[in-house]
């Protein structure tokens, strides 16, 4: 499974944005993602790649950019 091509597409059916060419986007400073974006965000991470990201443990630095969500989910799925 291609976790970069599936974060991808999360972010983009989350946001509305192609985020391919924008990998260290900020993704909370652009606005694309608030709390509830977030949330839905997470539970399709979760459902996608069959890991558990609990809202509690997640730093909003360590998930700020498409590039730190593809490492979180691959270290996640390890």
């Amino acid at each position: 499974m291609d976790v970069k091509a599936g974060v991808l597409e999360i972010i983009e059916d989350v946001t509305g944005e192609d985020m391919s060419n924008q990998m260290d986007e900020d993704l909370f400073e652009s606005g694309l993602l608030d709390s509830m974006a977030t949330v839905e965000m997470l539970l399709a991470l979760e459902q996608r790649f069959n890991i558990q990201a609990p809202v509690s443990e997640l730093s909003r630095d360590d998930w700020n950019t498409t590039n730190k969500i593809v490492a979180s989910v691959t270290a996640l799925m390890g």
